[in-house]
């Protein structure tokens, strides 16, 4: 049997393991074994399990992603979701969808200092959710708000998901960090003006909230100091050149668990949650990452990639046509697993087709989560759309995707001007210290 069927069958036996709902990251170490040993042999094979498991989990680079997650998890159970709400409502909520810009506001500020789409639509579907419904915000704008604003997770730093693609690829991890800073900036604005066009069209739809006194808005603005400083510090540091970006990752743990102790946010009990929670996570990106080199060895032997690459770079639609392919893979991807799962299954293949075409590898991390993203939100599946069904259950699938296509529209937009215009993704990477 030739290489080529080989690895067809092996790709066809890994959607199959994924449709039988076998974890990712176990279907992909399990084909990536199996078909390695079929060509290589079974002694090769076990010793490579070893090898790549042992290097993973040992490799100081790989060390950013259980330490960023874990301050993730300490910002997370200190709070700062609430107040990160509370002051922007108490700053805009009184205006006619002021809500709905506050709820954008406070996913991006807890965006960029948890790095994860889901936790951030999970979190604000109970923070922001129950206040739009008090004051009478339509089901579908509340729910299709939070699902958009959840998506920030991925592109502002330090977006675990940019990691793992650098890991995937060998860039620069702080420059894929700073790269994902003006365009997740640009997708706060536009969802912003999104809201405002809505509020324009339908004045009557999205009402007015309280009017607070500029006193409680003072309270309330300074209690988001601790998260403010914890951002500027990391991401500072991370831009001068002061720490790397696993240094980065420990300061900042170190730095959430400090400030939330100091402001009594943090006891033992939510402590250990925090590092269980963040343990958890870590082994699971973990199983999903050596799966995935395993996978890769797999592909390397067989040639999959460089065929790929001949194969598209042949069809003779351009550079950009190939591009809009990928994209349009990714949007179908997105209806099936989630974004983690996505990056890692598919960019040792694409990658190497988009070196060739001569992209900048920076800006195509960014344009590929971006479009990864939209994948979490748009119909007819959309992880975002499942994870706060699951938190506010009184709600259809109907309803939230009715909520989000606005959001959609503008994600597509979005995705336009940052393929017309790389210099928003790499114009902060090129300045960095």
């Amino acid at each position: 049997m030739n290489t080529d069927a080989i690895a067809l069958i092996g790709f066809v036996s890994l959607f199959v393991l994924m449709l039988l709902r076998v974890p990712v990251g176990m279907a992909m170490g399990l084909v990536g074994v199996t078909g390695y040993s079929y060509i290589v042999g079974v002694g090769p094979a076990l010793k490579l399990v070893g090898q790549t498991s042992m290097r993973t989990v040992t490799d100081y680079t790989f060390g950013v992603i259980p330490m960023f997650m874990l301050m993730g998890a300490l910002v997370s159970v200190s709070g700062v979701s609430r107040e990160l709400f509370k002051a922007a409502n108490s700053m805009i909520g009184h205006l006619r969808g002021g809500l709905g810009v506050a709820t954008v506001l406070a996913c991006g500020g807890f965006a960029a200092i948890c790095g994860s789409s889901v936790a951030t639509a999970a979190t604000f579907s109970s923070v922001a959710y129950p206040e739009m419904r008090r004051f009478g915000y339509p089901q579908s704008f509340s729910t299709g708000v939070i699902a958009a604003g959840g998506t920030l997770g991925a592109m502002l730093p330090p977006s675990t998901v940019l990691a793992v693609y650098a890991i995937l690829t060998q860039q620069d991890i702080g420059k894929l960090f700073m790269a994902g800073i003006i365009p997740g900036l640009l997708a706060m604005l536009m969802y912003v003006t999104t809201i405002i066009i809505i509020v324009k069209v339908r004045p009557d739809w999205l009402p007015a909230g309280e009017l607070k006194p500029w006193k409680e808005r003072a309270q309330d603005l300074k209690a988001v100091w601790a998260p403010l400083v914890l951002f500027i510090f990391v991401i500072g540091g991370l831009y001068g050149g002061f720490f790397t970006p696993t240094e980065a990752g420990g300061v900042g743990a170190s730095g959430a668990f400090i400030l939330g102790v100091l402001r009594g946010k943090l006891n033992r009990t939510n402590t250990r949650e925090a590092l269980l929670q963040a343990t958890r996570t870590a082994a699971a990106v973990f199983t999903v990452l050596i799966g995935a080199l395993l996978f890769g060895y797999f592909l390397t032997i067989t040639q999959s990639p460089q065929k790929l690459t001949a194969f598209l770079t042949g069809m003779g639609v351009g550079r950009y046509g190939v591009l809009a392919m990928i994209m349009v893979m990714y949007l179908v991807l997105g209806c099936l697993m989630d974004a983690m799962a996505m990056i890692i299954l598919t960019v040792p293949i694409i990658f190497p087709v988009i070196i060739a075409l001569g992209f900048d590898p920076i800006w195509f991390g960014i344009i590929i989560v971006m479009t990864v993203e939209l994948g979490l939100i748009h119909p007819p599946v959309g992880m975002n759309v499942f994870v706060i069904k699951s938190v506010v259950q009184d709600v259809s699938f109907t309803t939230i995707f009715k909520g989000v296509l606005p959001f959609v529209v503008t994600d597509i937009i979005r995705l336009v001007i940052l393929i017309s215009f790389p210099i928003l993704a790499l114009w902060l990477p090129a300045r960095m210290g």
